[in-house]
């Protein structure tokens, strides 16, 4: 039976009975072990007889040993012969002397228990701890229910009133007041007469059951005695199943909510979620009470003995241990008629003791062991990242993987990584000796093992067999996307290092300092099909950000390519003429000629049948680089004959120019091709970077003559703003900012002579110019001069570093320039740390955004244009366009379909477009997608890490979390000081995307005008603000608002908008929401996100982030629940209410009416933004939120609603070892892997995955996401 045959899981509150069923019998003792023999104390926290053998097929005392008496019980020890593993899943129990509340619904905020009772948690904990009584019974007199007493009231009531009304303190009374929750008081009454009667014959019954359950008895009679039992005790539970307050209750807050308003309303409102909660969900409010303690299995909790002789124990034992003590002391206590007082403070230690064991340190002072720590209760099990949930449902340790140091392997393909033979040996071992018995080579498994470990030679051949055809994953931590994994073809190689070819070092961010990296094997045909067709390096050239490849070649292989193609006219045979490139090879070869002289070449063509041929320009450098290029990938226009037999590449490439090269074989040719251009870039490059022998020289770092001069100049100006600053001219901050001025020009002037005075074919200028290494900037820190330092507050510091690296710095200037230093190595570690957790909230609140249909057939979207800030233009027309589908047909004049809905954008589409005068476009989009789970298709658009229209089952939410997350890093800390008063701090970098995405308010906030109309300003008698009115000119409504003067955007007379800023800063987006509607936010938070990304050249597309906000808009609240089913006040998913309202718009067609023949109403609603961590754990899956955050708080509220989880997410279903159900774990994309592998996935490592199969699979797969996929070539692997 597997044990993931199931598609919802459920949680909630275990009863007394459901607890005692899970049982396998009572724990009485607090020993654990007996140290002399080690073996189990009989009745303790590890008896055997309770939670099973700690040896496979053996009882304690030995009678029975081995697996024939499988099932038996010893008549002598009581142990069941069995497995020892059932020590991991058998449960025991403490049955308590008294009962005790449950910590997580007494102390949760809101305190559930205070909620149903309608106390504050401050009194119910003065009951439950003994320091107050509450009046369960009043009887006849004039006390309440659920009124509290002090010990003097209580005393003086009992004279007045004698035995005529019930009172009690601790979990005993709160259990009677929760059991008659809503109840009257005869019904109350009644209910605890029943529960009394029934308690002793369910005693009776779980004794029964017990004995049946544990010993070889007779099991006829038993269950005979069982059935008598239970007869009595049938009607007696259908009574006080039929006494349940809980209607009466909710049906009474529900007739108050309507009369209420402000925070009475909020506290019916909250009341109600929880009387509801109990009353849907079927569990039962004096369940919260505990009467039976579960004892966590054994092994769960284990203890080891360490190397002395002595043992490490689990904190849990020591908890139970403290439990078991005082439990078994109050029972002595109670048969002995103790003092009232001494019982009291027992039953308080018990309350406590149990409140440490479920969540130690909630209350009061925690619970400490040895030295001081605090104890781990079962809360903390469960939470933070060393929790159950992050630590072992989440990340799990698989097999078959190892990991070693990277070093650089230039001489392999793109797909391949040279993978060391030891641990390619121990990687596919199973596979080998599989493979050796196959062969002959080996008669049995055992052979072959042994073979394996001697390592003879046949091994090491049927290891190259095997490897062939088996790709391995490669990952390097951190994985902060999803180019962090990749699938290559191993290569055996020498030594103990892992070989990394050179271009996917970016996708992975690895280097070759010392780097490591994971090796992973996927085992069965499936995996690996998915390996080779999904994740295989040469077809994961292009970034899921924003479409641009993302193997670009870098370094060496750029300078190789700068160096081939500049011109030089100074080198030996410039102007010379060849009849063919093989001449000019020759030339070049014997040193005719310079690999830059200008020269040219005739070249040959067949057109239209004809042989043509014409002179061209070219040089040595430029015919060798062209040679790996494709010659048709648009950068010469060749149907003009002028430029027909032009080479592709007529200019200097740099790596600015090798991005788009790349980019345009890829869309032209695929990935296959493009694989293959790049191996070959890679090789020249290599070649050529040799033999351009670059160097750098302290006389490349030429200073400019000019400096001295501008130097000198500036020093003057300086002492003239001093002068002035002293003759009072101006104030000290105008004299700070001008001296900053000053030398901020003279640093940029300073650099402008540089460069004019660098040589073109300076090595140092070289490097930096084609984008090998090094930028303009740090060539100024060189031979330039460094410039204004900022010191740690972020404020810049008016001293120059008038020196460069090439002078050397003097002892001033040096210590300023260390501040420097030092802060940018503090701010990366917080950025990591900052952005790696902004990754994981995004990852948690859109992991179930997976593309679940083709199209979900809504027609609104957003519109799009080109987006120009201050005439420059940010982002361009095709840009926005690329990859979207458009809401409905684009027509032109004539009312001809220029681009169907149903046809995908690209750049070409754009230019049409714009061509017939359309500059904005409505476009489909995932902000408005009508998908109820996931999104569809059609409103996602193109997958862009492979060109084409998304799949189905792609798990775009992550990809878009990754995509945000992991540019993060770049984005600076730092908090933008503009100085002056006008100006304060803006919010910038990664704080800025955080704030944006938490929807939180920004620090100065900009006011917004609710209305629209004339501006008037008038001079407020408060000096320093200014009165604004704003009033509408139809209605005549005017609203006043007082602002600072300075920093106003509007003046007077102006007319304005709704929503508009009237003055300076960042717009709080829950205003615009407010006051500008749902579409002005989402674009808002959009371009704000891009902008922060913008600034440091990170290029991001739109629809990552329409994805996020997506889901910070999912929930409205409830104004008006109307006819709904819904709950005024609540909080639900928007889908949820358009069904609801859907189905009372049904109602009223169908012309149903209310009882008093009034028209039945829709819900009201709002919407709300809500920031990503709050969506997160709004999440309708209890698993996920609860392995995200406040792990305690989302189980108790599940555990009260008796919430099922569907298992749609991704989290879920890992922490529950299902397949995710994305990509081809969606039903639909199972569906052709079945197809391809006919049986089961084999228990036993699957063989290597034959090219047939993976062309198989690769056509299933194209078939069904409409993609074309890449043909296999050379019979081997599909690329």
């Amino acid at each position: 039976m597997s044990y993931t045959a199931f598609d919802a899981i459920k949680i909630g509150i275990a009863s007394p009975e459901q607890i005692l069923a899970w049982s396998y019998g009572e724990v009485k003792k607090p020993e654990t072990i007996n140290y002399r023999t080690l073996k189990p104390e009989k009745d303790g926290l590890y008896c055997e007889r309770i939670f099973g053998p700690t040896k496979d097929w053996e009882c304690h005392c030995g009678k029975y040993k081995k697996i024939r008496f499988k099932g038996k019980i010893c008549d002598r020890c009581g142990v069941e012969v069995t497995r020892a593993k059932v020590r991991r899943e058998r449960m025991g129990h403490i049955q308590l002397a008294t009962p005790v509340s449950h910590i997580w619904y007494f102390k949760g905020i809101p305190s559930r228990m205070g909620l149903l009772l309608d106390i504050s948690p401050r009194i119910l904990e003065k009951v439950l701890y003994f320091a107050a009584y509450i009046v369960t019974s009043p009887g006849e007199t004039p006390l309440m229910k659920n009124q509290i007493l002090s010990e003097k009231e209580y005393r003086d009531m009992r004279e007045k009133y004698e035995d005529d009304f019930q009172a009690g303190m601790g979990a005993e009374a709160v259990q009677k007041l929760l059991a008659t929750v809503g109840l009257t008081a005869e019904e109350s009454d009644r209910k605890l007469a029943l529960m009394e009667q029934a308690a002793p014959l369910q005693a009776d019954k779980w004794e029964l059951e017990s004995q049946m359950k544990f010993s070889n008895a007779q099991v006829d009679l038993l269950q005979e005695r069982i059935d008598k039992i239970d007869e009595k005790l049938r009607p007696i539970e259908e009574e006080i199943e039929s006494l349940n307050g809980l209607i009466a209750l909710s049906d009474q807050l529900h007739a108050e909510l309507r009369e209420a308003s402000g925070q009475k309303k909020a506290r019916i409102v909250k009341r109600l979620e929880v009387v509801d909660a109990f009353r849907i969900s079927g569990n039962k409010p004096e369940w919260m009470v505990i009467d039976v303690l579960p004892v966590l299995p054994a092994e769960l909790r284990p203890m080891v003995q360490l190397d002395g002789g002595r043992f490490a124990t689990s904190d849990l034992n020591d908890l139970y241990r403290r439990v078991i003590n005082r439990n078994n002391r109050l029972k002595r206590l109670m048969d002995l008629h103790a003092p009232d007082i001494i019982v009291r403070n027992e039953k308080r230690m018990l309350q406590e003791a149990v409140d440490a064991l479920i969540d130690n340190g909630r209350r009061g002072r925690a619970v400490t062991g040895a030295n001081n720590r605090a104890l781990k209760s079962l809360s903390d099990f469960l939470k933070g990242k060393q929790g159950r949930f992050r630590q072992n449902l989440l990340g799990k340790r698989v097999d078959y993987s190892g990991r070693s140091v990277i070093v650089v392997g230039p001489e392999l393909k793109i797909y391949q990584c040279g993978l060391p033979k030891e641990m390619a040996l121990e990687l596919f071992r199973p596979f080998v000796m599989k493979k050796l018995q196959e062969n002959g080579v080996a008669q049995n498994i055992k052979s072959a093992k042994k073979k394996v470990d001697k390592g003879d030679d046949a091994v090491w051949d049927a290891l190259e067999e095997v490897i062939k055809d088996h790709p391995v994953f490669l990952n390097r931590a951190p994985t902060l996307h999803r180019l962090g994994i990749q699938a290559f073809e191993p290569v055996l190689v020498e030594g103990r290092a892992i070989k990394l070819h050179p271009l996917v070092c970016t996708a992975f961010n690895a280097d070759f300092d010392g780097d490591q990296m994971a090796v992973h094997v996927p085992l069965s045909a499936e995996a690996q099909a998915e390996a080779r067709v999904l994740m295989l390096s040469a077809n994961n050239l292009l970034r899921p950000q924003d479409g641009g490849p993302v193997t670009v070649p870098t370094q060496d292989m750029v300078l190789g390519s700068y160096h081939l193609t500049y011109v030089r006219d100074d080198e030996p045979g410039a102007g010379k003429v060849f009849l063919d490139e093989d001449e000019v090879m020759m030339a070049y070869e014997n040193g005719i000629i310079g690999v830059h002289a200008p020269i040219r070449v005739r070249a040959r063509r067949e057109v239209n049948g004809v042989m043509r041929e014409k002179l061209v320009d070219a040089t040595a450098g430029r015919i060798i680089f062209n040679a790996n290029i494709p010659q048709d990938l648009g950068y010469v226009d060749r149907t003009d004959p002028d430029h027909m037999f032009d080479y592709e590449i007529t200019f200097t490439v740099g790596k600015k120019q090798l991005g788009p090269i790349i980019d345009r074989t890829i869309s032209k040719h695929g990935f296959t091709v493009a694989a293959e251009v790049l191996d070959k870039v890679k090789a020249t490059g290599y070649k050529y970077s040799t033999k351009c022998a670059m160097t750098i020289s302290v006389a490349d770092m030429t200073v400019p003559p000019q400096k001295q001069v501008l130097l000198k100049e500036t020093e003057e100006r300086t002492l003239a703003i001093e002068e002035q600053y002293k003759m009072g001219f101006m104030t000290d901050e105008e004299r700070y900012k001008a001296v900053v001025a000053e030398w901020e020009k003279t640093t940029d002037d300073v650099s402008n002579a540089l460069q004019e005075n660098l040589d073109r074919f300076n090595p140092i200028f070289m490097m930096a110019d084609s984008g090998a290494r090094g930028s303009m900037k740090q060539i100024r820190q060189l031979a330039g001069m460094r410039g204004l330092i900022a010191n740690t507050a972020g404020k810049t510091i008016e001293i120059p570093i008038k020196a460069n690296y090439r002078e050397g710095l003097s002892v001033l200037e040096y210590f300023i320039s260390s501040r420097g230093a030092r802060k940018g190595l503090a701010d990366t570690a917080l950025r990591t740390a900052d952005s790696g957790y902004l990754t994981r909230r995004m990852v948690d609140v859109s992991q179930d955004v997976i593309i679940r249909e083709e199209d979900c057939g809504y027609t609104k979207g957003i519109v799009v244009s080109e987006i120009a800030e201050g005439g420059q233009v940010i982002e361009k027309f095709a840009d926005r366009l690329r990859g979207r589908y458009p809401v409905r047909d684009i027509l032109d004049e004539q009312g001809n379909v220029l681009i169907s809905k149903d046809h995908m954008m690209m750049d070409e589409d754009a230019k049409l477009l714009e061509a017939h005068g359309i500059h904005e476009v409505e476009i489909r989009t995932v902000l408005t997608c009508h998908a109820h789970s996931g999104v569809c298709a059609k409103c996602y658009g193109m997958n862009l890490a492979t060109g084409q229209r998304v799949g189905p089952g792609e798990a775009v939410g992550i990809i878009a979390a990754q995509s945000i997350g992991e540019p993060g890093t770049q984005l600076t800390m730092r908090t933008f000081h503009t100085g002056g008063l006008a100006g304060g701090d803006i919010t910038q970098g990664l704080p800025r995307v955080e704030e944006l995405f938490e929807a939180r308010k920004p620090k100065r906030m900009a006011t917004l005008a609710e209305i629209g109309g004339r501006v008037s300003i008038e001079e407020s008698s408060r000096g320093s603000l200014a009165s604004i009115n704003v009033t509408d000119q139809e209605s005549g409504e005017v609203k006043n608002y007082a602002l600072p003067h300075t920093g106003l955007n509007v003046h007077d007379g102006d007319i304005i908008a709704k929503g508009t800023a009237l003055n300076q800063g960042a717009l709080n987006p829950h205003d615009i929401l407010r006051i500008r509607g749902v579409s002005a936010v989402q674009n808002y938070l959009i371009q704000e996100v891009l902008k922060v990304y913008r600034q440091q050249g990170v290029d991001i597309n739109d629809k990552h982030i329409e994805v996020i906000v997506r889901q910070m808009m999912r929930k409205v609240r409830v104004e008006d629940a109307g006819d709904t089913k819904l709950l005024s006040g609540s909080m639900v998913d928007i889908f949820e209410v358009e069904d609801a309202n859907q189905e009372v718009s049904a109602r009223i067609a169908a012309g149903e009416k209310r009882e008093d023949g009034s028209e039945l109403q829709c819900a009201s609603y709002t919407q709300l933004l809500m920031g990503i961590t709050k969506a997160s754990l709004a999440t309708d899956s209890f698993l996920s939120a609860a392995s995200f955050q406040e792990t305690t708080k989302v189980l108790t509220e599940a555990a009260i609603k008796g919430k099922v989880d569907h298992l749609l997410g991704l989290k879920e279903n890992v922490i529950i070892g299902k397949l995710i159900p994305a990509g081809s774990g969606l039903s639909k994309y199972r569906a052709y892997a079945e197809k391809l592998v006919p049986d089961k996935a084999p228990a036993q490592p699957a063989e290597a995955v034959s090219a047939e199969e993976a062309a198989a699979f690769n056509a299933a797969y194209s078939e069904m996401s409409g993609e074309a996929a890449a043909p296999a070539e050379d019979g081997g692997a599909a690329l």
